[in-house]
């Protein structure tokens, strides 16, 4: 067998591995969708109209829902920071080193776990969308767009999650250290037009990554102008894809001595 299946060997033995303890271990997938199904759950029943008023469309849950599945796609993302660390910080991995396995491998099934545990919270946060009203107007094609938008950033900031579990000293500093990110989507135009922003925060909206991101994942979905933002949130995810990769293939290579 030559190099590259070996590697692809080893990393789908990673992959069950992980795959197993998320079976074991449920409460981590429903802990990621609940924030974002909560919030869905006020827009729509305990915010009233307030929030749609003056969105046009479809109305604040078609408006809004966008932003919460990439809130949904990046909280599933950044939790394979904790995974990262415990297996660093606990000895796991100075095993694997010893081992006759591709070491990539132990990254790569990190990875491929987070795609897979994070497009199953998508489902379920899209299922309690659809209960509280959201009717998207997207054809087959505009559907498998959203969805390859969607896997592209998971797998984005996957990469960089996995680089803040291995900096991290911790599993606490690894849970904490991402945070701020799940609720970018919200300081963008996930819930309202940034133009409706005071100065200063109107203008970190309107180049940070969500505010594209949303934009175009509501136009494929529900049928608003997608303009530019389609080629610079393909630019965003492959710049976060880039960098999250180097970044976690150069702390993997660091010395053991490192985590112990």
């Amino acid at each position: 067998m030559s190099t590259v299946s070996y590697a692809a060997g080893d990393s789908l033995t990673m992959l069950r591995r992980n795959l197993k303890h998320a079976r074991r271990y449920p409460a981590q997938t429903f802990s990621v969708v609940l924030m974002p199904v909560t919030i869905l759950l006020l827009f729509d029943y305990a915010y009233g109209g307030t929030p749609g008023a003056g969105i046009g469309g479809g109305g604040r849950v078609d408006h809004v829902t966008p932003g919460i599945v990439l809130m949904a796609a990046t909280a599933g993302s950044l939790m394979t920071a904790v995974g990262v660390c415990v297996d660093m910080t606990g000895g796991i991995v100075n095993r694997f080193r010893t081992m006759a396995i591709a070491h990539s491998s132990f990254l790569a099934g990190h990875v491929l776990g987070s795609l897979i545990r994070t497009a199953a919270g998508l489902l379920i946060v899209a299922a309690a969308a659809f209960a509280t009203g959201f009717r998207p107007d997207a054809d087959a094609l505009e559907w498998l767009a959203a969805g390859g938008l969607l896997l592209f950033v998971t797998l984005a900031l996957t990469w960089v999650s996995v680089g803040i579990g291995l900096a991290a000293g911790t599993p606490e500093s690894a849970g904490n250290l991402p945070l701020p990110l799940q609720f970018l989507p919200f300081v963008g135009s996930a819930t309202v037009p940034p133009d409706s922003m005071p100065t200063a925060l109107r203008r970190f909206a309107e180049y940070q990554p969500f505010t594209p991101l949303t934009e175009t994942l509501r136009g494929l979905l529900t049928g608003t102008a997608i303009g530019s933002s389609g080629v610079v949130s393909l630019a965003w995810c492959t710049g976060l894809t880039a960098a999250g990769y180097l970044w976690a293939r150069a702390a993997f290579r660091r010395p053991v001595e490192r985590w112990r």
